[in-house]
């Protein structure tokens, strides 16, 4: 980061070169034709399927639009929070290993509703040096305005510190997932920038028992285990016959999944089963988890959902399944994780934009604060603040 910070493209060349996520020939930035070509060449399916999640991400994002509100506090003392988009964000895109359109929808459509005047987007290259190009093609259909081709820290780097000789000016907020690297960048350079939350790498949890079908309760940890090798899959379940019959079922999905080497891994490191002595210490283990994703099939469904407070995003029922929010439903997949879900919420408009606080204050409405302000100032021997009060009231005697 410190590189790509003083060196700038070059840097970012330098590192795209060392571990991967750049093209071959160093260029950084895609051009407009090829984001336009891309487009055009998407599969009549995918960019069918493109079409509806952008419109559902559109829709959901919609309804959280912030506004500006006023609120009078007595007469003559008048604030309002005023909403104002950012004027530039980046988007981080993982790839490299696997693309993630969805990503890239996820990020960019809730910026274009709120606002936002310029998007910049980071993605990696393959170990080819090739962007894939469903990434490219969405690029286009969200008429991104700039495409970055890195990857991991130096990606985040270039966003936050702007790449000079590309004349890219470094962007007001960063979101988007990534792996660990890419979150640690994100934190390290918070302070230079804004950013959403650390997002990555993925988790899941599916809280479960009978009548819920193991075999489905399976699907759900395969898929999110699928995410990569460091992503935690856990089952909290009150019962042990039922544990054993989704361990085997996971094992069978694992023989046949093409996906196999990384399935293992994940579930090897990161899987778990909890067995819980009752529905209330399971309850109470996923909020003190607070898992990026939750996954719930248990017989007092609503009623257990209704007490689980800590989780991004919570799929409720047998016909929930993680991947319909990852990709269809409109719902943010971009999610806090690492436990900040006991504290902190999904990408949501809000991470686009921010609120001032306007002041209107009248000669009447400060005379009616007058008590208050300079007894609190005295208290906290702030007489300067006191006197900014009492001396406007004397200044303007003199001055009728």
């Amino acid at each position: 980061l410190l590189d790509v910070r003083s060196r700038g493209d070059e840097a970012v060349r330098a590192a795209n070169a060392r571990v991967g996520g750049g093209r071959p020939d160093g260029r950084l930035v895609a051009n407009r034709d090829e984001l336009d070509q891309a487009r055009d060449a998407l599969a009549t399916n995918v960019r069918r399927a493109l079409d509806q999640a952008i419109a559902h991400v559109t829709r959901f994002a919609q309804d959280q639009r912030p506004t500006t509100t006023h609120t009078p506090i007595i007469p003559g003392v008048d604030i309002e929070r005023r909403w104002t988009p950012l004027r530039s964000v980046g988007a981080y895109v993982p790839g490299g290993s696997a693309p993630y359109p969805s990503s890239l929808v996820m990020t960019v459509v809730p910026a274009h509703v709120a606002g936002v005047e310029r998007v910049v987007v980071v993605t990696p290259a393959d170990r080819n040096g090739v962007v894939d190009p469903v990434i490219l093609g969405t690029a286009g259909l969200l008429e991104i305005d700039t495409l970055i081709m890195a990857g991991g820290a130096q990606a985040i780097g270039a966003l936050a510190y702007g790449l000079p000789e590309a004349e890219i000016e470094p962007v007001d907020r960063i979101v988007g997932p990534g792996n660990t690297w890419v979150t640690a960048a994100k934190l390290e350079v918070y302070g230079d920038v804004g950013i959403d939350l650390p997002a990555g790498p993925s988790e899941g949890l599916v809280l479960a028992a009978p009548p819920a079908q193991p075999d489905r309760v399976a699907l759900d940890l395969v898929t999110q285990a699928e995410h990569g090798p460091d992503s935690p899959a856990i089952l909290v379940t009150t019962d042990p016959t039922f544990a054993d019959r989704v361990e085997a079922a996971v094992g069978a999905l694992i023989a046949t999944a093409l996906r196999r080497d990384i399935l293992t891994r994940s579930l090897t490191d990161h899987g778990r089963i909890v067995l819980a002595t009752d529905l209330d210490s399971a309850v109470a283990f996923v909020n003190e988890y607070a898992p990026e994703h939750l996954s719930v099939d248990v017989e007092a469904l609503e009623p257990t959902v209704a007490r689980l407070h800590n989780a991004g995003s919570i799929f409720v029922g047998p016909w929930a399944p993680e991947s319909a929010g990852d990709y269809a439903t409109g719902a943010n997949h971009v999610l806090p994780t690492g436990g900040l879900a006991r504290s902190s919420g999904g990408l949501a408009i809000d991470s686009y934009g921010k609120f001032s606080q306007v002041q209107r204050i009248t000669r009447d409405g400060l005379a009616a604060l007058a008590e208050t302000v300079t007894t609190l100032a005295e208290v906290e021997g702030l007489h300067a603040h006191r006197d900014a009060l009492t001396r406007r009231f004397e200044l303007d005697e003199v001055g009728s």
